[in-house]
């Protein structure tokens, strides 16, 4: 038996998709919103975490490092996400957060438990359709460090406050919110938080 977590923060959606999944007599699946996620992954111990990158209910990126930490005792999931090309920003952190799978959310039903049941056995599982995301996610413009100063500035955060947090210098903050907006074509920094929230950069 496959024990899935289902990670989505639509309750009608989550619902009608797990009981879905349970039709197959090899899924024994669960089901939570992302801030329930972490504490159902230690109780439930699944053997794959199919998550909803669009479906996070707060601005930003879903904390896809928590769904697959090591656990003392326990096997790490594995990682499925479902995503789209929409957001090229979401596929790269994914891939970084060590996904081993990724489902087109906008494909057949009958992927997501092909899917599943390829990254349960240890292999890798990717959509063809999400191979332009891929492309365009390997052209994000922006380094990690101006990806940090963006998150923050996101967040609401004052240059002081970026600064004092990520221990710049004010100047050196004012550079990097000058790069990322050229970098991302804005007009201004508001601009550039909107455009690479769309994207799923932060």
């Amino acid at each position: 038996m496959i024990r899935v977590l289902l990670v989505h923060d639509t309750c009608l959606v989550r619902s009608v998709l797990a009981e879905w999944l349970r039709r197959e007599p090899d899924l024994g699946v669960y089901d939570t919103s992302w801030r329930g996620a972490p504490g159902a992954v230690r109780s439930v111990r699944p053997d794959v975490c199919a998550a909803d990158l669009d479906s996070w209910d707060v601005r930003g990126v879903p904390p896809l490092a928590e769904l697959c930490a090591q656990r003392p005792g326990a096997t790490a999931p594995r990682l499925l996400v479902l995503a789209t090309t929409r957001r090229p920003g979401l596929l790269k952190r994914a891939m970084e957060a060590g996904a081993a799978g990724f489902v087109d959310k906008e494909g057949s039903p009958d992927r997501l438990v092909r899917g599943i049941r390829r990254v349960a056995e240890g292999d890798r599982f990717v959509d063809d359709s999400l191979g332009f995301g891929f492309l365009r996610a390997a052209e994000m413009p922006l380094t990690r460090r101006e990806l940090s100063v963006l998150s923050l500035a996101a967040e609401g955060a004052s240059v002081a406050e970026i600064a004092r947090r990520l221990h710049l210098s004010h100047g050196t903050v004012r550079n990097y919110m000058a790069a990322i907006t050229r970098k991302t074509g804005a007009r201004n920094r508001i601009d550039a938080i909107r455009i690479s929230q769309g994207q799923g950069w932060v």
